[in-house]
């Protein structure tokens, strides 16, 4: 069979006045640039379960509208998309089966909202698709595809996990490339739209994997710079010790998502830095108590760990590692004091990067069904504005306007290009004189 693998890539967001801001405002747009830029991991992983015999072609959506299905007429089209982009998605699915292809969707959204998903598609994949792929595959060939192929209630083993197909990629296309280490977090967030929707427990993939991963990336592209494709890497720290030294031989640069534990292991931070760790994504939520209360389905860890936010950005800034906090405006303990407190937080702390977003409703999340349930959505299923940065429900301490425009007015302050060569230039004089003590 010909098999083409799209990925609904690219960032979008709805609010206009944000987005006209966001365009001269540079440390917000290199962030968004950064991940529309990222590959699927997620379609290479499947494409690198798929018998050699099939052909296989992997696109980003605006490459494959202009030149995929209107010179390739494909046996199959895999179809995997974000909330945002699912209604673009479901159009692309649609146009496809107009020209006669068979379309398979999958991934987060269609696995919360299986119902939806099957009426533009002839099949939908639920949970883990490497558990189901094989499957898919044979029936498709014998014309027998089935409409639902459900693994929700499975659990796929990453020491099973193939090689993605890094191979169908165009290396001059991407300044990033994703490997995945783990799949799932320990700390159930409300909000978290991540691969916990997928898996019911934490798991990780075997050293020897991830290495290979990273072996044949480095076949592909000349000192790579990689992304580490998960919630939260270093929940297994004793993994990461044995990892970390095999990791410094590839000579590579890297990036990844943490919590804020890893700032108080100094002598873990070597090790991150020494191979080749340049950033690390960290989700805050609130530089305040308010916010932190109950942001957790679990326990409140985030809220004990926050008398140690500052110290443990000041560490891990210290080793070369840059911090990227992040920051969730408009949680339902917030006030308008919030906009200040994060300013003021970036401020002392001088945080290389940051971000900040909106509470963002996304199907299947704790925080999606609390809020339809006490009828404070403003618009439910818009889904083409979960984009982490359009408001979609009533808040509590604000008007929308208010929450809104305060947000905007935050944005543009911190991302101005003085605020973000002061922090970015504190990072680098603090760093050299870190070694020179």
């Amino acid at each position: 069979m010909k098999i083409a693998f799209v990925a609904m890539s690219g960032v979008r967001v709805q609010d206009e006045d944000l987005l006209r801001e966001g365009l001269t405002l540079p440390g917000f747009v290199e962030r968004s640039e950064v991940i529309a830029s990222l590959p699927s991991l997620g379609l290479l992983t499947l494409a690198g379960l798929t018998p050699s015999h099939h052909q296989r072609s992997y696109y980003e959506v605006k490459e494959f509208q202009n030149i995929g299905f209107l010179s390739n007429q494909y046996d199959l089209v895999v179809i995997s998309s974000f909330t945002a982009q699912i209604f673009e998605a479901y159009d692309l699915a649609m146009t496809c089966r107009s020209h006669g292809m068979k379309v398979i969707m999958g991934g987060l959204h269609v696995s919360v909202q299986p119902h939806e998903a099957m009426e533009y598609c002839d099949a939908i994949c639920i949970g883990e698709g490497e558990l189901q792929w094989q499957n898919i595959l044979r029936d498709c060939e014998n014309d027998q595809l089935q409409k639902v192929y459900d693994a929700s209630e499975q659990e796929f083993h990453l020491c099973d996990a193939p090689m993605p197909a890094y191979e169908l990629l165009d290396p001059q296309l991407y300044n990033r490339i994703t490997v995945q280490t783990s799949r799932g977090c320990p700390h159930s967030c409300e909000f978290c739209a991540g691969s916990i929707l997928l898996t019911s427990k934490y798991k990780q993939k075997p050293a020897e994997r991830i290495l290979a991963e990273i072996d044949k990336i480095c076949e592909l592209w000349e000192r790579p710079f990689i992304e580490f494709a998960d919630d939260n890497s270093f929940v297994n720290k004793k993994f990461w010790r044995d990892l970390l030294p095999e990791v410094k031989k590839r000579n590579i640069r890297w990036f990844t998502e943490a919590d804020i534990a890893v700032g108080s292991d100094e002598e873990f931070l070597e090790l991150l830095f020494e191979s080749g760790c340049k950033e690390l994504l960290i989700g805050l939520e609130s530089p305040v108590i308010a916010g932190l209360e109950g942001i957790e389905l679990r326990n409140n860890w985030k809220l004990k760990q926050i008398e140690s936010y500052k110290e443990n950005i000041l560490r891990i800034q210290q080793k070369g590692i840059r911090v990227n906090a992040c920051f969730i405006i408009g949680l339902d303990s917030h006030d308008e004091s919030i906009f200040d407190a994060v300013y003021d937080f970036c401020d002392e702390c001088n945080v290389y990067d940051v971000q900040v977003t909106l509470p963002t409703p996304f199907p299947g999340t704790a925080l999606y069904k609390r809020l339809k349930k006490s009828g404070r959505l403003l618009e439910d299923k818009a889904w083409h504005k979960c984009t982490l940065f359009d408001l979609l429900f009533e808040p509590k301490n604000f008007t929308k306007e208010g929450l809104r425009q305060g947000f905007r007015e935050l944005v543009k302050r911190l991302y101005s290009k003085q605020f973000t060569n002061k922090r970015r230039q504190h990072f680098n004089q603090q760093w050299k004189l870190a070694k020179v003590d």
